[in-house]
């Protein structure tokens, strides 16, 4: 199964704008962020950041990571044997049979993200020491996980992370209630109506 990079990060960065449109305690802590990397010579204006600025982002980068979590771009995928195997679950599988996983189940599961797993929660993904918190891929599966690991994972995420800090920090983002936010039932989690927002700018 291919799926289209631009399509997947397209959808992340949707998803992205939704939650953090929702969560203005997040929005400010994403812009002082940004902030922090602006030489304190330059006045406030629109401005885009550049991969030195954005890559080592902490917050930034876990409130990416809870959107990914969340709401995955791709929902599901399958594996399929070469060889007869077991399960950790003491289940055999066997050659051609295929099994299915929901990624986006399992983003939302207490006994693996804890009793606050509904909660959009960018500090999750930050340790003790203020550093970016790692998991293993196994448990977050947004990049894929082993031999299938998404080659373009680091990439992409820094693309990821350039246009988000564009639009975070100069824009403000209202998204209009009339259009619900519902994920459509699709190879690629979609908004099922779009996102409608009204933009303006925060600079000048």
């Amino acid at each position: 199964m291919i799926i289209a990079a631009t399509d997947t990060t397209s959808t992340a960065l949707t998803w992205f704008t939704w939650l953090v449109s929702k969560h203005p305690i997040v929005e400010n802590k994403i812009i002082e962020e940004l902030e922090s990397k602006i030489p304190v010579s330059e006045t406030k204006r629109r401005r885009l950041f550049n991969v030195d600025e954005v890559k080592n982002l902490v917050y930034l980068h876990g409130a990416l990571y809870e959107a990914l979590r969340l709401y995955p771009p791709v929902p599901f995928n399958h594996k399929e044997p070469l060889k007869p195997d077991m399960l950790p679950s003491g289940h055999p599988v066997h050659p051609k049979t295929k099994v299915l996983f929901s990624v986006y189940s399992m983003g939302r599961m207490k006994s693996i993200w804890g009793e606050d797993c509904y909660e959009f929660k960018p500090e999750r993904w930050i340790n003790e020491r203020g550093e970016i918190k790692h998991e293993p891929s196994y448990k977050f599966l947004s990049f894929g996980s082993g031999p299938r690991k998404c080659l373009g994972k680091e990439t992409s995420f820094i693309q990821i992370k350039a246009v988000a800090s564009a639009l975070i920090y100069n824009y403000r983002i209202h998204v209009m209630e009339e259009t619900p936010i519902i994920p459509a039932v699709s190879v690629v989690l979609h908004t099922k109506h779009g996102l409608m927002t009204r933009i303006s700018k925060r600079w000048e």
